[in-house]
Formats: structure tokens, sequence, C-alpha cells
């Protein structure tokens, strides 16, 4: 019998951002198909237990610590990864952050730390991938934007605009590194119950009531919701998929 088209047996993944919330859901997911998972993070300790977590479930999982808006330590990043684990296939860039202001309120230093966090990192990662995705004969990028890549937020124009720009960016990627064989999509989760829309919730008021009242799935996401989504990109069966952004939200982008 042929393989399934989403086994990742074999193949190597690094998850930024991966010791919790989404990283985490797509880590796990990843993980039960087959691969061997990199989780790359600030954080040692937290990357460490999600690494242990995950290789308590009957995986193979590392962690890496990383300031992933170094070009220099991104590098080493990769070069660390392929010296554990051999190769690299699959680069999910979900590192982020937010900071809640206004627009009229932004200072240039939130701006710029949420801008080189949740896209100038995103750049950096890719091309620190790209050289040994190219010599292993292709790879899967998996770009994490937001409802907000699509939506405007008065509280959040800086996550907002590295969120649009984190669709651009996958898109460039596509046509460029196609011919190498690199597929590279994005991701728009919803609102997912997480640290950082736990912290929303109890900053925006009535946020909670909206977004239960505006998706038809009638709940918020869980980190699990992108496990399949993250497999699905990561396998054969997206091989003829690029340069797409696909919404995991409970058909919140859709509803009126």
């Amino acid at each position: 019998m042929a393989a399934s088209p989403f086994d990742l047996s074999g193949k190597v993944a690094v998850v930024t951002g991966g010791n919790g919330g989404i990283g985490l859901g797509m880590a796990r997911g990843l993980a039960a198909a087959g691969a061997a998972i990199v989780i790359v993070g600030r954080n040692a300790a937290k990357s460490r237990d999600a690494a242990a977590a995950l290789t308590r479930d009957g995986g193979r999982a590392i962690a890496l610590t990383a300031d992933v808006t170094s070009r220099t330590e991104t590098a080493q990043m990769v070069k660390d990864a392929v010296a554990a684990l051999g190769r690299l296939d699959i680069l999910v860039n979900n590192a982020g952050i937010n900071i809640r202001k206004p627009p009229q309120s932004v200072a240039v230093e939130d701006w710029q730390q949420v801008i080189d966090t949740n896209l100038t990192s995103a750049l950096l990662c890719t091309q620190a991938a790209y050289p040994v995705m190219k010599a292993g004969g292709g790879g899967k990028i998996i770009n994490i934007g937001s409802m907000l890549s699509i939506f405007g937020a008065s509280f959040a124009p800086a996550y907002a605009a590295s969120k649009g720009g984190i669709v651009q960016l996958t898109k460039s990627l596509a046509c460029a590194w196609a011919p190498d064989n690199i597929q590279a999509n994005a991701v728009l989760p919803g609102w997912i119950d997480t640290e950082l829309t736990q912290a929303a919730r109890q900053q925006v008021d009535g946020l909670h009531d909206r977004v239960l009242a505006r998706t038809p799935a009638g709940r918020w996401g869980a980190p699990g919701d992108l496990a399949g989504i993250a497999v699905f990109l990561a396998s054969r069966a997206s091989d003829f998929i690029t340069g797409t952004a696909i919404a995991v939200d409970g058909g919140y982008s859709v509803s009126g």
C-alpha cells in the first residue's frame, strides 16, 4: 500500500514560537504525522518543556534557543537543527507578539519591535532555511498570519501591518522559490484561545462576546485546531498549493 500523502516520517520541522499556543498545537500535529520537531524560542526552559512533552507523546523533538529577529542567531539555529537532526524540510514561522495601542499612541519603538518579531523574523528564518531546503530537493514554509492580515483593528495597528505583510511575503516566496520545489503558504488563525488572546480579552472590552457572536462555529478555537492545516501544508498532499492564505477561524472571516 502506498504511503499516505500526509505522512511526514523522516521529515524535520522547525517551529518558531513552538513552545506554546498555536505553535505548539501545530508542532503536536506535525509530530503525530511523523516529523521530528525543533522547538525554537527565547524562553529556553519553556522550549525544553514543550520538546519533552512531544517526546513523552511518542514523537522526536529537540529545543533550540534563538532570537529570531537576529540574522546571526537564525542562521545558527538552522545550522544547529541540521547538525542535530540531519536535514530541514519544514519551517513554521510562528513567533509573534502584539502591543495593543491605538495608532496615535504607537511609539516607533513599539512599531519596530512588533514588525521585527512578527515579519522580519519570517524573512530571516526563510533566508537561513532556503539553501538547506534547496539542496535537499525542496521544502515547505508555513507562515502564520492572522485575521488581522485581512481586517483592520483600531487597537493593534502594528500587529495588523505585520500580519498583512506576512501574506505578501508568502506570495513573494512562493513565486521566487517554486522552481526549487519549495512551497510557501500562510495560515490565518481566527480567534484562538491562547495566552496572547487571553490578554486581549482583558484589554479589549466586549471582545469575548463579539467573537462568539460572529463565529459560526460558536466557540473560540483551540491550538489543536491548527494541527491539521499544519500537516496538510507540510506534506506532499499540498505539493501543488503555494502562495495561498488559508483561514482557520470557525467561519469568522466569512460571517456577515
